[in-house]
């Protein structure tokens, strides 16, 4: 989610975060359950231009974030294209056995890995974590106290890094030296989760207190800073989508990539 990230807002920015995290989770489980491996073919690369095309980050960035998606793909694919079950037989060396029909099951298992990341990080990239919460309040109706949790919870994820480092630095100064080996992990892990610890709690009991003192347990009706509404982008993510997938489909079906379809 974009956090000190300079980026170019585009109409993927202004869908409503309900609806779009709505049609994430639809999409994840249509790339779950499709098991055409050229149709799949096809709903990655489009996604990857939809990513570089509506995300508003630079490419630089977007090839950097998109670097673990080789990695995804080839440690969820090896396992099945080398020790899957086939007739065909392409390769058998000692326990590896490579077949036709592992190869694109494993092929098929790598593009679903993908597909579900490109989804993910299109939705993280272009939406914001506060209008997220306020239109689970709104569209949702989710209660207050525990949206406004989660944001506490997010705004203390970077406090308990800076923290993390003044304790580094703390101990570096004092002249404290690290023992090698299991003793001295155990050492470091008990110098600074207890400290971590300690300022968690208190930090947590003073935002408890302060959540209590606005009734954001009372269930009456509150208001809200930020209004979140529609707009035509949220049509427009619909149109985009279906327009992928019908496109996809077509040719899946009509251009095929390899010889096979179905690879279950």
């Amino acid at each position: 989610m974009p956090l000190a990230w300079s980026y170019r807002e585009t109409w993927l920015h202004r869908v409503n975060p309900s609806f779009k995290l709505l049609v994430s989770v639809s999409l994840f489980l249509l790339v779950l359950f499709t098991h055409d491996i050229n149709v799949l073919t096809n709903i990655t690369w489009m996604y990857l231009v939809l990513l570089f095309a509506a995300a508003g980050h630079p490419w630089r960035r977007l090839l950097l974030l998109s670097l673990p998606f080789a990695l995804m793909f080839v440690s969820s694919s090896t396992s099945m294209v080398f020790f899957g079950k086939g007739e065909t037989t392409w390769v058998r060396w000692g326990l590896v056995h490579i077949t036709e029909e592992s190869f694109f099951r494993g092929l098929s298992i790598g593009l679903k890995t993908v597909n579900a990341a490109l989804i993910g990080l299109l939705f993280g990239l272009t939406t914001s974590p506060v209008g997220l919460f306020y239109s689970l309040m709104q569209q949702c109706r989710l209660p207050a106290k525990y949206a406004y949790s989660f944001m506490a919870a997010l705004r203390l994820m970077p406090m308990v890094a800076a923290e993390y480092r003044t304790l580094q630095m703390a101990l570096k100064v004092r002249g404290v030296k690290t023992r090698k080996g299991v003793r001295g992990w155990i050492d470091t892990l008990k110098r600074h989760s207890i400290p971590l610890l300690a300022q968690s709690i208190r930090r947590a009991q003073r935002i408890a207190v302060a959540m209590e003192a606005k009734r954001f347990s009372s269930a009456a009706k509150r208001t809200y800073y930020y209004r979140i509404g529609w707009s035509g982008s949220d049509g427009l993510l619909l149109a985009v989508t279906l327009t992928v997938w019908a496109a996809a489909l077509l040719l899946g079906w009509q251009v095929p990539y390899f010889p096979v379809g179905d690879v279950r």
